[in-house]
């Protein structure tokens, strides 16, 4: 049995801003669930922001002994560099550390998590890389044993 994406739940310092922030960034309305600020997509997936009074940013990239990340969000993009400006003019910062040279680009939202513009791949060449990716893991793990 499959399970099925619910909600996505973002700790925060302040879930109005965080929620203003992806609904301006993604284009996603903007809504309400468990009486909290959220936004939804087209699609049905919803954002969830709960204000937390001790909340603490993660520090990408990681350091030990810092408040690690628990997960982070890629978003693909038809014009990576506009989706980058337009992060920016929302309040989203580029991160020091770049790693994805013209693939994608790591930013930090206001609340301090951090996640990627994707620039998005054709179907068909997403679904090559990812073959491709697999068998060379799958080969990786067979010469580990």
């Amino acid at each position: 049995m499959e399970a099925i994406l619910g909600n996505v739940i973002a700790d925060c310092n302040d879930e109005t801003e965080l929620q203003n922030f992806y609904a301006e960034l993604l284009g996603w309305e903007k809504c309400a669930l468990f009486e909290r600020p959220a936004v939804r997509s087209s699609g049905g997936v919803v954002f969830l922001f709960i204000e937390e009074e001790d909340y603490v940013p993660p520090v990408w990239p990681e350091e030990k002994g810092k408040q690690q990340k628990q997960m982070h969000f890629d978003f693909q993009v038809e014009d990576l560099p506009e989706a980058v400006k337009r992060a920016e003019a929302l309040g989203a910062v580029k991160a020091a550390a770049q790693f994805g040279g013209e693939r994608f680009v790591t930013m930090i939202d206001p609340a301090g998590h951090p996640f990627c513009l994707c620039r998005k791949w054709p179907a068909r060449r997403f679904s090559e890389f990812f073959l491709k990716y697999k068998k060379q893991h799958v080969m990786r793990e067979q010469f580990l044993q």
